[in-house]
């Protein structure tokens, strides 16, 4: 890799215009090149639980796997620096070279709707996961961009709310995992879309101090798309590349900028120079290629990270289940699983395993859905005919597609009008819906006759919106089984608009009560009933928050009544983040599958036979009541959002209230049970002794929390200081040796401070529960 004496001498052959040019995208996912100096144009992709790659083509389909919460729910470094080694071989399978992920913003409130992109509630552990995803994709010479920086919990008015956080809360728990990635080297990090402290993140002083001058950051700084709104604030500040482009505020303004004396050519140069460094470290100059080796697609390590993933949060004993029991597997959730969540994220995965086919495949198995939770439109399936029209309707281009929601296709001169097109194949008499989605006139002609003729005109910025899920419009049309209808919709391609578009057509419902029936009936006739329950995602989703955190359709009325049919019952919550379980002491099991990506149900599969132990535990605190949340003030007011919890998130604020969730941070049952026999502090280590005392083999994650009662500085009640994993077979002993580093023993007072005396050590399983407290003369003190 060229040195930045060299990396300075190619920026010194460029002159302000073409510097100033590769400072903006050259299209939505490609930087710009130079062939002056060798660059050719990087290319991005979001993440974080796959690579889709640049653009969106369901023809072009991605390793799925589990979302960032499920892969906290580890707490396993190694496993998750291996999944980055997966991303990095997925990343130059497709020719991306910047990865923007992981997502480092915390669990402020359970209400967040993009929690299943974050890893956790907790700053250390989220540090620690994401420390681990940044080397896993960056071994593979793949950059990383840990996103968004910073303050970035909330949906609602994402684009211009303002975080008002104190400077202890912001260094203490927003910007420490930034800090740990930073200083592990990561390559690149994204700003976020909101400001904190009266700054927009693209121009936010935070970008220097600390991210640069203090922490050393020596990489790229990228906007999230659209996020730099501004030229010479944003340009005079850390942000070094305006994605995507080549529109914006850069460009000839920024040159204009400079000329006027606005903008110091130094600063640009320094930008040039960072994107060069970042170029070079991917093989992106001449000369610098990357030659790492091929890799395969490893189902088998996706699968593995399920069963890891999976919480178990009660269990009567009934897990695992036994050989020759015929199980009713039940919930729309079990044939047609969420592998992931909605938004930028999202992608075509490569395969899909559902549990009911797991099982299947097992077992003899019962299916019935028992309720219907989504009452959105669903896109017509292949064969989908997409054309680009001109004004006088000439076919500007066309293709063939696999599904009626088009978010991109080819952009060609001159296009006015998309049209999507299918043959209906209509299977049931009755009223059908039929949709169309997008931006401007919207029509949808169903056998020749027009049935929705309407305009939509553009009512947001938000690009997870205008780009992935517009507005749609349906009309209920009367069909009879055994014909075939030609579905005919089109949009029209405005200034701005996007090119989201979607055709969507689905059969009358069926009777809530027969399916509610049917459920109950095969859950009776059965040794056990499986019921999975999900969210969707126009609740677990970016752009929006959640306002409830209650399961969606009449889920909870499946369990119950499931549950009072079989007390054999095992439910799996198949979600982002947390939801109310009304029903937990009804059923003889409850586990926690998260989003878990494409093997989802084989690895589920695994865990409910007992092949693999449920391996998780829970990275964010689940409420029994919504009325018990502790922070729930997720509404910005009059553009303003208060973190005026302070250092109290997550379990600290439920510590804090002395108010006992549905299940504590850190929770999670194995097939095994554990005795906390003893534990030491040896300076930085806490050294503790646990015994296996079931009947086989396991795995325990040991959680080491600290207090402080007499500080001289306000403190949360207890925080996590380090963990450690021990396995152990039936009857053993073992020893966990867990790290406890100074800074979880210093606080932010202008620079970190270590406060003299004795921290109290709280030793357990979760966050609530920790059989084992040194204190006095047995507690940890700074070294």
């Amino acid at each position: 890799m060229p040195d930045d004496h060299e990396l300075a001498r190619l920026v010194g052959k460029l002159d302000l215009r073409a510097k100033v040019r590769l400072l903006a995208g050259g299209s939505v996912w490609r930087g710009s090149a130079e062939p002056a100096i060798g660059l050719r144009a990087l290319t991005f992709s979001d993440g974080p639980a796959g690579v889709r790659g640049p653009g969106w083509d369901e023809r072009r389909t991605s390793l799925a796997l589990p979302s960032p919460t499920a892969l906290a729910a580890t707490w396993d470094e190694e496993l998750v620096e291996r999944l980055g080694g997966l991303l990095a071989a997925e990343s130059r399978r497709k020719g991306v070279d910047v990865l923007l992920a992981p997502v480092l913003n915390l669990h402020r409130t359970p209400y967040g709707g993009r929690h299943f992109e974050c890893f956790s509630e907790d700053p250390l552990l989220t540090a620690r996961l994401g420390v681990a995803y940044v080397r896993g994709v960056q071994a593979g010479g793949v950059a990383a961009a840990p996103k968004h920086f910073v303050a970035n919990e909330t949906e609602t008015d994402r684009l211009t709310h303002d975080v008002q956080v104190g400077e202890r809360a912001l260094r203490e728990l927003y910007l420490a995992p930034f800090e740990a990635v930073v200083r592990a080297g990561a390559w690149a990090v994204m700003s976020a879309y909101n400001s904190v402290n009266g700054h927009s993140m693209s121009e936010s002083p935070l970008l220097t101090t600390p991210l640069k001058d203090e922490w050393g950051f020596d990489g790229v700084v990228v906007s999230d798309w659209g996020a730099v709104r501004s030229t010479v604030a944003s340009a005079s500040s850390g942000q070094d590349l305006s994605m995507p482009g080549p529109w914006g505020p850069w460009g000839d303004l920024l040159v204009d900028a400079v000329e006027a004396g606005e903008v110091a050519e130094t600063a640009v140069d320094e930008k040039v120079l960072r994107l060069l460094r970042l170029a070079a470290r991917v093989g992106a100059l001449d000369g610098l290629g990357t030659s790492l080796p091929a890799r395969t697609a490893d189902t088998a390590l996706l699968r593995e990270a399920v069963s890891a993933s999976t919480v178990l949060l009660r269990n009567n004993g009934i897990l695992p289940l036994g050989p020759a029991d015929r199980i009713a597997v039940l919930g729309p959730g079990a044939a047609s699983p969420r592998v992931q969540g909605g938004g930028s994220s999202g992608l075509y995965p490569a395969a899909e395993s559902s549990l009911l086919s797991a099982l299947s495949a097992v077992a003899e198995v019962e299916h019935a859905p028992g309720v219907r939770i989504d009452d959105r439109p669903t896109p017509v399936g292949a064969p989908v005919l997409v054309r680009v029209l001109g004004a006088g309707d000439e076919v500007l281009f066309r293709e063939d597609r696999l599904t009626g929601r088009i978010l991109e296709t080819e952009e060609v001169p001159g296009a006015e009008v998309l049209e999507i097109s299918t043959t209906l194949h209509v299977t049931t008499t009755g009223p059908w819906r039929l949709a169309v989605a997008g931006y401007g006139r919207l029509t949808l002609d169903a056998g020749g006759i027009r049935v929705i003729d309407v305009v939509q005109p553009v009512d947001t910025d938000d690009p997870a919106v205008k780009h992935l899920r517009p507005p749609h419009h349906v009309a209920e049309v009367l069909l009879t089984e055994g014909t075939e209808v030609e579905l005919v919709a089109r949009r029209d391609l405005g200034e701005d608009s996007g090119m989201a578009s979607m055709l969507a057509a689905d059969p009358p419902p069926s009777c809530p009560s027969e399916d509610l029936a049917a459920a109950v009936e095969a859950a009776r006739r059965c040794d056990v009933a499986v019921v999975v329950v999900s969210t969707t995602d126009a609740i677990e989703g970016e752009g929006r928050d959640r306002h409830t955190l209650a399961l969606p359709g009449e889920q909870d009325a499946l369990v119950s009544a499931v549950c009072e049919a079989n007390p054999n019952t095992v439910v799996v919550v198949n979600s982002g983040g947390p939801v109310l379980l009304p029903w937990r002491e009804d059923a003889a099991a409850v586990l926690v599958t998260w989003f878990p990506g494409q093997e989802g149900g084989t690895g589920l599969a695994d865990v409910l036979l007992g092949d693999r132990e449920p391996g998780g535990r829970l990275p964010t605190t689940w409420p029994g009541r919504e009325a018990d949340v502790p922070v729930a003030d997720f509404l910005p007011e009059a553009g303003s959002l208060s973190y005026r919890e302070g250092l109290d998130i997550g379990y600290r604020a439920w510590a804090a209230n002395r108010t006992a969730p549905a299940y504590w941070f850190g929770h999670g049952l194995g097939y095994t049970t554990w005795e906390y026999e003893e534990a030491r502090v040896e300076r930085d280590v806490v050294r503790v002794r646990l015994r296996n005392t079931g009947g086989r083999r396991g795995r325990e994650v040991v959680q080491v929390y600290l207090s402080r009662p007499d500080s001289a500085v306000t403190r949360p009640e207890r925080w996590l200081a380090g963990f450690a994993t021990v396995t152990a077979e039936p009857g053993e002993a073992v020893e966990a040796l867990v790290a406890v580093p100074e800074r979880s023993i210093s606080h932010w007072a202008g620079e970190w401070v270590v406060e003299p005396g004795a921290f109290t050590v709280l030793i357990g399983p979760n966050a609530g529960d920790t059989p084992l407290r040194l204190t006095s003369e047995n507690a940890l003190r700074p070294w």
